[in-house]
């Protein structure tokens, strides 16, 4: 029997096929990280704070994104080159300490995915006028359908990319109606009027912080994306998703700022974002910041069901052994919502606190391994001394991150 011989170019086509489908893991886990750290909470921070700062706002946002690319860039290279994900390095580190790591990331992600399904009920309401726990229910039902699909994983990635291009395309529209003043948004980018340093941490830890942390990075290596061959891609694509995240912040910032600057008085009480929306747009507006709101709610309820999922199971846990644990994740996060109507407050201080000690102990982890642990953990992979530099500087932040974060236990005890 003749052997069959493979021609150049059949093996050309092969090789770019599996390029595309490289590129599209990458580009969906860029995404998974940027929608979920555009979430509901994410909304109403950046309405709150332009509402406070005014233009001034634009230099926090430019700060957080540095520092954001700087932690990320050490995330996914770590985790990338290493093939392991965080709970695994974190056991090779200190053992136990792993085990530690995904309860505090699971806790976290479960009271957040409360909020992220309260989300989406008033997303549906503000778009569609649905009552908010029907909309909750939907938003939630959609999620695990996701989940439930035969190509779970190329669902996943091709949705959190057409969700976060959508809500980036309708805040732009916004921000071009509202006539924001871009020129003195520009400038205090760079020279701005005033500077809270509470506000960027705030920030940051709302951007990379929790589950979001990790959300990109275990997707890659999920998918088969690691190794010190991939280093470029790594970084490429940790860059980016960062940048999403800053995009949307930036152009959300602008949209509400037109109406902040024509001195308009806003109830603090309520969506700031929402108002704004409202004023900018008129009725359309109401509905684009619903479609907003829904698009980042329900990223967020699949990126922290995935990633919190991820820190249970191993890379010998079957797919439908995970996908059963993801649908059960958001199941039952949506019957505390049905039920409380939304994330107890107490909780969602609790999880704030969680997420706030989870950054500096995994970030931690991820820094031993690239300092002291390269040639047993990276393949003897050369890390960047400057990247090392960056890290270490980006760590000490965090740890004034978690002290802040602790406070809110504080005052919720003494309280």
């Amino acid at each position: 029997m003749a052997e069959h011989n493979p021609t150049p170019a059949s093996v050309s086509a092969h090789t770019e096929k599996k390029k595309q489908g490289q590129r599209s893991v990458l580009l969906g886990a860029l995404f998974l990280m940027a929608t979920s750290a555009i979430g509901p909470g994410f909304i109403t921070q950046t309405g709150q704070f332009t509402y406070t700062l005014g233009v001034s706002f634009a230099f926090a946002i430019l700060v957080s994104i540095l520092i954001d690319i700087a932690v990320q860039l050490n995330v996914w290279r770590v985790i990338g080159v290493s093939g392991m994900k965080a709970q695994e390095l974190s056991n090779r580190v200190l053992p136990g300490l792993g085990i530690l790591l995904s309860v505090l990331v699971a806790l976290g992600g479960f009271v957040f995915n409360v909020g992220n399904v309260a989300g989406g009920g008033l997303g549906l309401n503000s778009m569609l006028g649905l009552d908010a726990t029907t909309g909750g229910i939907i938003t939630a039902v959609l999620a695990i359908l996701v989940f439930l699909s035969k190509k779970a994983g190329a669902a996943l990635d091709k949705i959190v990319v057409v969700l976060g291009v959508v809500m980036i395309v309708a805040t732009a529209y916004v921000a071009i109606v509202s006539n924001p003043p871009v020129g003195d948004a520009v400038k205090n980018m760079v020279i701005p009027e005033q500077i809270d340093f509470t506000i960027i941490t705030t920030l940051v830890g709302g951007t990379v912080g929790g589950y979001i942390t990790y959300a990109g990075a275990h997707r890659m290596i999920d998918a088969g994306i690691s190794g010190p061959e991939y280093v470029k891609d790594i970084a490429a694509s940790s860059v980016t998703g960062i940048i999403v995240t800053g995009v949307m912040r930036f152009l959300l910032f602008l949209a509400i700022l037109g109406v902040v600057v024509t001195g308009v008085a806003l109830d603090t009480e309520s969506s700031i974002a929402g108002q704004a929306f409202g004023i900018a747009a008129g009725d359309i507006g109401t509905r684009i910041f619903g479609l907003i709101l829904w698009g980042a709610a329900i990223s967020s309820v699949i990126g922290a069901a995935y990633t919190s999922v991820s820190f249970l199971t191993t890379a010998k846990t079957s797919v439908g052994v995970k996908n059963a644990l993801t649908v059960g994740f958001i199941a039952i996060s949506t019957l505390v919502f049905a039920f409380a109507g939304k994330a107890p407050a107490t909780l969602l201080i609790v999880a704030g606190a969680v997420n706030g000690l989870i950054l500096p102990v995994g970030f931690a982890v991820l820094l031993i391994v690239a300092t002291f642990k390269r040639a047993s953990l990276l393949q003897g992979y050369k890390y960047p001394a400057w990247l090392l530099v960056i890290g270490w500087l980006c760590w000490l932040l965090t740890i004034y991150l978690g002290v802040n974060s602790l406070s809110g236990i504080a005052a919720l005890w003494n309280g």
